[in-house]
């Protein structure tokens, strides 16, 4: 199908591949497990068997389980030894094999009386039960999770290999709410996140905020349109080069694309629907290729409801699901509150005019 494309429009895939040439991804560093959260694994460490050995489950008296067979509240069976009290997380002693609970033995003066029965493992938890020998922690290529967190913790790791994308945000003023919501999302995905805002509107003020001396990532926030106060874009030319301005997306049509030397440069409109769209679209490609990260989780479902595009522009559709199905909550121009309905995304290329209902798509979830 013929795009009708405006000429002054620059195709996303275009300015995409623009972005990311030249493009590696960033060193691997070592954090504590503190920081690590959300950074992408630079590799898999193998953590010890944990427990490891075994230990007592619960708090009661350490036995073996074939010294008590037959005993119960009935018959009871005598001991000519006391056994040994363990409270949970204790090693068992050697030879024991089971945990029984406290009124499982009576103890009068010397007398010590076992009145039920025990079986192997009662009680216990068994020498690697929580964590098997060879568990790794994390996944080389994806991000660290709380579960990541808590076997690397438990194992007693100190820290972790990650990469961690150093990401400069400029803050154009007017754009503060966004630039907030920018940055969440940036720390959110792990990487390492530092702001500023220019002293005024200007290219002249924005341009003597543009540092990329210290990042692998900028970004700019607000001013990348067209009024006679958006000057991001003017700026960014002024110490780099724009390699686009002006792209074939909607929402996100005045956003602009550019390098600082080797780094690349994302102008962000300050409109928080057109911001998302951008970081959705161009953005976290870019964090993934530095972050040397797996490609992201889709998730097939058929549409409630038929979805329709203008051919020649791509646009980002938000999804919602409802009864194993994604509802379209709107598509080009997104209202806040379908922002924060919004479960998925998908982009809806320039050379189609939609998808029809039960159509299955493949969506990126917002929260993975």
């Amino acid at each position: 199908m013929t795009q009708r494309l405006s000429p002054s429009l620059t195709p996303l895939d275009t300015a995409l591949a623009a972005l990311l040439r030249g493009v590696d991804p960033v060193a691997p560093v070592a954090l504590p497990l503190s920081e690590a959260i959300g950074c992408v694994a630079a590799g898999a460490p193998q953590v010890v068997a944990y427990p490891s050995h075994d230990i007592a489950a619960a708090d009661g008296w350490a036995l073996r389980a074939t010294d008590l067979v037959g005993a119960s509240a009935y018959a009871p069976l005598p001991l000519a030894t006391a056994p040994v009290w363990v409270d949970a997380g204790d090693a068992m002693p050697q030879g024991c094999d089971c945990v029984l609970e406290a009124d499982a033995v009576e103890v009068s003066g010397p007398l010590v009386q076992v009145l039920a029965e025990g079986v192997p493992g009662q009680g216990i938890r068994r020498a690697g039960a929580d964590i098997a020998a060879g568990t790794t922690a994390g996944a080389k290529g994806y991000p660290v999770g709380p579960a990541d967190l808590l076997l690397a913790g438990v194992a007693a790791v100190d820290g972790l290999s990650v990469r961690r994308p150093r990401l400069h945000i400029v803050n154009v003023p007017g754009a503060t709410t966004t630039v907030h919501m920018i940055a969440g999302l940036a720390r959110a995905a792990g990487l390492d996140v530092q702001t500023v805002e220019a002293a005024a509107r200007d290219d002249a003020s924005i341009a003597d905020v543009l540092d990329a001396s210290a990042c692998d990532l900028l970004l700019t926030v607000g001013g990348s349109g067209l009024g006679r106060q958006d000057a991001a874009v003017a700026a960014l030319a002024r110490h780099g080069e724009v390699l686009a301005h002006g792209l074939a997306l909607q929402p996100g049509r005045t956003a602009a694309v550019g390098r600082l030397g080797k780094v690349p440069v994302v102008a962000l409109p300050g409109s928080p629907d057109h911001a998302l769209a951008v970081w959705l679209a161009l953005v976290l490609p870019l964090i993934d290729r530095l972050s040397a990260r797996q490609p992201r989780r889709q998730m097939p479902l058929p549409l409630a409801r038929k979805i329709a595009s203008s051919v020649g522009i791509a646009e980002i559709a938000l999804l919602a699901e409802e009864h194993r199905a994604w509802m379209p909550l709107a598509v080009g121009e997104w209202p806040l509150q379908a922002i924060a309905r919004a479960d998925a995304w998908l982009i809806i290329p320039a050379s189609h005019e939609g998808f029809a209902a039960a159509t299955p798509v493949d969506a990126y979830l917002m929260q993975e």
